[in-house]
């Protein structure tokens, strides 16, 4: 299993959105969200404390989705889709590949935890400000103390509380990602950096 830096996620700001406004952008997230914040323009959000974030190929993302119901946040920037999932998952993802029989399966999956950093989507009503900007596709809710919210493993396969059952997003986006590959080998296609990366953790 390679193990490998993600690349850098597009800038939220290209120098039309002022540090003020990217500022109050980064005071929106802290306060409403409780989430940690680094830097203005771009405002960049801290994984591995509140959330960590699975990122896929959009087009993988999308037909994920359509295979499962309840998620939690899910941003899009360019062509990669980051779904929002419950701090220390992504430390927890080669075990749940494993067991659900993804394990040594080359996936365009990339596990954001502990120690990175995306690119902050536009609040909720705010532009987001230039095409291929972070946005919202699924937005975050108020926050709620005590309400589980994101996607987290709560015994293989069980859902606990609230919270959107990790397990069964996992094997979506394992399983749409699989079935791009082979589409692609089927119809020559030439992969390229956003859908053919190794499954890759931080």
């Amino acid at each position: 299993m390679a193990i490998a830096v993600p690349p850098p996620l597009p800038s939220l700001a290209d120098g039309r959105e002022d540090h003020a406004e990217c500022a109050r952008w980064a005071r929106w997230y802290e306060r409403e969200l409780g989430w940690a914040t680094e830097g203005t323009a771009p405002v960049r959000l801290l994984t591995g404390l509140r959330f960590d974030v699975l990122e896929v190929p959009a087009a993988v993302g999308r037909a994920a989705l359509r295979r499962v119901g309840r998620t939690g946040p899910v941003a899009l920037t360019g062509a990669r889709m980051g779904l929002l999932v419950a701090a220390g998952s992504a430390e927890e993802l080669p075990g749940l590949l494993d067991w659900l029989e993804w394990g040594g399966v080359a996936l365009s999956l990339t596990a954001i935890g502990t120690g990175g950093r995306i690119t902050a989507p536009a609040p909720p009503g705010r532009t987001a400000g230039r095409s291929g900007a972070a946005v919202w596709l699924r937005p975050p809710g108020p926050r709620h103390e005590g309400e589980p919210e994101l996607p987290a493993l709560v015994g293989l396969g069980s859902r606990g509380g609230g919270a959107p059952d990790l397990v069964r997003i996992v094997d979506a986006v394992a399983t749409e990602s699989h079935r791009a590959r082979l589409m692609r080998a089927r119809t020559g296609r030439s992969t390229d950096e956003s859908t053919a990366q190794p499954l890759a953790f931080s």
